[in-house]
Parts: structure tokens; C-alpha cells; sequence
């Protein structure tokens, strides 16, 4: 249970937060809420009353030209660096390299970060998204499956809404991780006007087949669970089951074996729990798991499937060919693969540095090694902070 309760409290950091480079003198931070009377979304469906929230870290200078803009992973949200409060025991995702001084130097730059539509953790107290779990305004009732398709320039869309809000109308950079990256990139395809610079970190272009089948394990998870009831639970008792297994076979997918080796309790040779019936979980089984079933009720499975749908979908532009999508991109770009990524693996970012470099694009590539797999773009990004700091300067 000791290394359960562990693994519980690394994943709710990995939600939501980074440990080991806290200041002594946080950057304190405060959720904002954003409205919209209305958004109709890329595949032209209307959204009533779309909310979201929002982060901001620095000052926005006169000229509103010193924005960079961070883009979130699948299970984050805006919380990107900094504390809500003196006395929160950890600090935003990528706190080593946001901040006073930092690789993205507050006292320089106006950096924001937006809660995604339809963010895996509705029931965070810190999260304020649209998605399923909403209450339609047309019915009083949450929306379920009516709720629409929404796709990565969806959340771009509502960034960009945010951001005119705010007067802004340019981005001096715009830097995202995992499903983060994906919204970078179609940043720089969608609003090359916008864009200066563009930094994606354990990205893609583009989903491979591969990579979608593989994603489609996590929403077959949800839909298995009986309780789903076809998305129909919100009156009824929720499918924690399928959300506990798709969770663990996000938190699989995204660790190297390395790293996963040395966190799970090691097994004895023949264990009597494993011999005694087939339906007892051996410890490495059980470590994963309890972990994930401890953090089920903060999610929502909807929208994990709605996430998970918009990121299936994904080509940078949102062109009939990514290599359309790709032509309008003038930004200067730098990818951030990490070299041991066994869920958005190193190939990705490379196929799409090379394409961009055949289009005769400003493109830099460099890796992040590490132990943690995916979970490198988190965890090792202090390694790029020099190449983050230069490449923005």
C-alpha cells in the first residue's frame, strides 16, 4: 500500500504540478474564468456558454507583444507554473522553467496557459471546462454524447478568444508538451500571422496509425465499463472501472520501463497471490491500478473519450494533406522529441522537422534523454532550459 499511496501522489503531481525546483518565494498565481456566449466549433456545431480557465504568469507590456503561450498534455491543465497559494505543497507542471529568471523569464514575458474544452478532470477544483459533463442550456441536463466532436483547433480557437480578450494579437512564442504539441504546431499552421515561434515538445504533426489504434485502447476501456451506459451515467453511478483502466494505460503508456522498474514493488518468484487464482493482481499490477482508481472520481469518461477523439483526428492545418497544413507555417520552430518516448515516439517529431525542412522552414531538433519515457517532456525539461532560453531570445 506504501508504494500505492506513492505512485498516487506522483501521479496527482503529473496532473497538475512539477516538485523538486520550488522556490522559496513562490510566483503566486490565481484561475481565471473565460466566457463565451457562444463558439461554434470546427466541424460547425454551436456551443452554448463555452467557460474555461486561464493562467497568467508576468506582466503584459505596453505593446501586448511579450506573450508566450503554453499549451497543455491530455490529463493537465492550465497550471503551468507558480502557486495558488504560499503554502501549496507543489508548484505547476513546469514550474523549473517558468518564472523569475527562468528558460521562460516572467520578468521578461506575459505567459498564459488555458484550460482545455473538455479537460480529462472536470472535477479538479482548480479545472474549469466545457464538455460533456456540462449542463446544456437547451435541456438543464449534462450534455453526454449531444455534446459535439470537438478537434485540436477547437481548443485553439478558444485560446485565441482568450488572448483577443486580452487585446492580444500576436504571440511572441507558443510552447506545448504531448497533446500540448499538437496545439503549438496548429497554432503556427492555422495563425501564421499570429505566431513567431513555435517549440513542441514530445509532439507530432500528425497521428500514424499506429499511434491512433493505440489511443483507441483508452476510450475502448471506458466503453466496456457497462456504467458508461453510452456516455448516459450522469444521473447513475459513474464508469470508474473503465475510467481506472484507461488511466492506467495512460500512466503505462507514457513511463519507460526504466523508470517503471524502479517505482513498481518487485515481485518474488512464484508469489502464492498468483497462484491462488487468476484473478488476483500481481504487485506491479496492483501498484498501477490502486493508484489509478484512487484518482478515477476527478475525471470525467467523456470526456477522456472526447480528448482522446480530438487527438485521433489531429494534422497540423487541418488541411485535406499535412503537408499543406505545414506550408503556411513561417514560425521559427524547435522540436523536443524525447529519445526513450514509447507513446509520441522520437520518430514523430523527426518525420515532422523533415517535412518542414523540405519546405525550406526555419527548424531546429534537438532530444531529451532520460528515464521517464514520454513523461521526459515533464520531468527532464530543465535539461533544455539553455536551448528554450536562446531559442526564445
Amino acid at each position: 500500500m506504501k508504494c500505492t499511496a506513492k505512485l498516487a501522489l506522483w501521479l496527482t503531481t503529473l496532473l497538475f504540478s512539477l516538485t523538486g525546483w520550488a522556490q522559496q518565494q513562490p510566483m503566486l498565481v490565481e484561475k481565471q474564468r473565460f466566457t463565451l456566449d457562444e463558439y461554434v466549433t470546427h466541424g460547425g456545431e454551436t456551443i452554448q456558454e463555452l467557460q474555461v480557465g486561464w493562467e497568467a504568469y508576468g506582466q503584459l507590456n505596453e505593446n501586448k507583444d511579450n506573450v508566450i503561450l503554453i499549451t497543455h498534455f491530455f490529463s493537465g491543465n492550465s497550471h503551468a507554473a507558480g502557486k495558488y497559494s504560499s503554502d501549496d505543497e507543489q508548484a505547476g507542471y513546469w514550474d523549473a522553467i517558468i518564472g523569475p529568471g527562468k528558460a521562460i523569464d516572467t520578468d521578461k514575458y506575459y505567459v498564459v496557459s488555458v484550460d482545455s474544452l473538455v479537460n480529462a478532470y472536470p472535477h479538479l477544483p482548480s479545472v474549469i471546462t466545457t464538455g460533456p459533463a456540462s449542463i446544456n442550456p437547451a435541456t438543464g441536463k449534462p450534455y453526454g454524447l449531444d455534446f459535439p466532436v470537438v478537434t485540436i483547433r477547437d481548443f485553439v480557437n478558444v485560446q485565441k478568444a482568450v488572448l483577443e480578450s486580452l487585446g492580444i494579437k500576436k504571440l511572441h512564442a507558443v510552447i506545448g508538451a504531448s497533446m500540448g504539441s499538437l496545439q503549438a504546431i496548429e497554432w503556427a499552421a492555422s495563425y501564421p500571422d499570429w505566431v513567431e515561434r513555435m517549440v513542441s515538445v514530445i509532439g507530432t504533426a500528425s497521428m500514424d496509425a499506429w499511434t491512433i489504434a493505440g489511443l483507441e485502447a483508452w476510450s475502448q476501456a471506458i466503453k466496456l465499463d457497462p456504467n458508461w451506459n453510452g456516455g448516459d451515467y450522469y444521473d447513475a453511478e459513474a464508469p470508474l472501472d473503465g475510467v481506472t483502466m484507461a488511466q492506467a494505460l495512460i500512466t503505462h503508456g507514457a513511463m519507460h520501463p526504466t523508470i517503471f522498474n524502479q517505482l513498481a514493488p518487485a515481485q518474488e518468484t512464484l508469489p502464492e497471490q498468483g497462484l491462488d487464482t487468476v484473478d488476483n493482481q500481481l504487485p506491479a499490477a496492483q501498484w498501477l491500478y490502486e493508484s489509478s482508481r484512487q484518482r478515477a472520481p476527478l475525471a470525467d469518461a467523456n470526456h477522456i473519450l472526447y480528448l482522446v477523439r480530438a487527438n485521433q483526428l489531429f494534422v497540423a492545418g487541418h488541411q485535406k494533406t499535412l503537408q499543406q497544413g505545414l506550408q503556411n507555417i513561417s514560425a521559427k520552430t524547435l522540436f523536443l522529441p524525447a529519445s526513450n518516448d514509447l507513446l509520441l515516439m522520437p520518430y514523430m517529431a523527426e518525420a515532422a522537422a523533415e517535412q518542414l525542412q523540405s519546405l525550406n522552414k526555419d527548424v531546429t531538433i534537438e532530444h531529451i534523454n532520460g528515464p521517464w519515457g514520454h513523461l521526459d517532456g515533464i520531468y527532464s525539461i530543465q535539461q533544455k532550459a539553455n536551448t528554450l532560453k536562446t531559442f526564445l531570445e
